[in-house]
Order: structure tokens, then sequence, then C-alpha cells
């Protein structure tokens, strides 16, 4: 998202094919990590992880489009179709899509009275159905919907009920 939250990692830089730099919640910054990532090369997989889940009220993105949709939902469709097509996607999702609202009527909480567990269950869901949209429409890729639990992370918090186990995976980007 920042200079500053890459050079969090900067010990891991020599392993790095490159990195890119945007807010998700920007079409227009969406774009310039496509961009970005395009030129770095093609992708063996990409993992689609960014995701927010409380907002207060929509909190209107630069488009005008309610934060959580545009970061859960908009970015990863915004992504998969302008970054050169991988091997292999996997969209982060929740359990919580099974609570979501399969209608698209209102799907930007203009008409609706703001709640942001829905906003989020309804982005999960969306989420949930492109992957396996592009599972049935490019059939080359691999694409896949991952429910990581409920875990203690920054946005699960301190009491989320799963182990949370980091584990490196490392994709071999040699054979091109």
């Amino acid at each position: 998202r920042s200079r500053e939250r890459a050079s969090s990692v900067a010990d891991l830089a020599p392993r790095f094919a490159g990195i890119a730099i945007g807010d998700l919640s920007s079409a227009s910054q969406t774009r310039r990590v496509a961009d970005q990532v395009n030129a770095i090369g093609r992708m063996n997989a990409i993992i689609h992880n960014a995701g927010t889940y409380s907002t207060t009220g929509r909190s209107p993105t630069p488009e005008g489009h309610a934060t959580i949709l545009a970061v859960n939902t908009l970015a990863p469709y915004m992504l998969t179709a302008l970054i050169d097509r991988p091997d292999r996607l996997v969209y982060v999702t929740s359990g919580m899509h099974r609570s979501g609202t399969a209608s698209l009527r209102d799907i930007d909480w203009v008409e609706r009275r703001w709640n942001s567990s829905q906003a989020y269950s309804d982005s999960k869901l969306y989420v949930t159905a492109l992957a396996l949209a592009i599972a049935r429409y490019w059939p080359d890729v691999l694409s896949n919907a991952v429910d990581p639990g409920w875990v203690p992370t920054k946005m699960g918090g301190p009491r989320a009920p799963d182990d949370f186990d980091i584990v490196t995976i490392a994709f071999d980007t040699s054979d091109g």
C-alpha cells in the first residue's frame, strides 16, 4: 500500500522479483499496481489477499464506491483482468461469504442502510463467485477461493480461535 509498508519486508528484498505499491481502494492506483506487476514480468501465481472488514459508513473511494466493495471485490476483478494471465490465481475469501446476498441490486450500498458486516459478507461472496467464474472461463488457469478461517491477524483480532502458523510458499519463477 505504501513505501513505508514495503520497507517493513526489506530484509526479504533479495528474494523478490519486484514489488508493486498502490492503494486498492482507488481504481486508478489499482491500474498502476497492474502496470507495475506487468513490468516485473509474468507471474506464475497471484494471490489476491488484500481485504478490509469494517468501515465507518460506506467510506466512499475516489470513484464513489463503498471501500469494502472496492478493495475486496473490484480490485481483484480489475487485477485479474489487467495483469498478464498467470498459471494460478488464489482469492482469499471468508466463511462469511455464506451470509452474503447474491443479489447485485444496490451492490454499492447507495440505497440500503449501511451494514459493514453484511457488506463484507457480500464482497466475499462476490470474490468467491469471481474465482469460480475464472475457473470456468479460463480452464488453463488454476483458480481457487480460499477461506483461511478466523485467524488472529490485525483484521481477525486477538480473540480469533484458529491457530496461525506462517507458512512460506515459494513459487519457482525461473521457468518464465
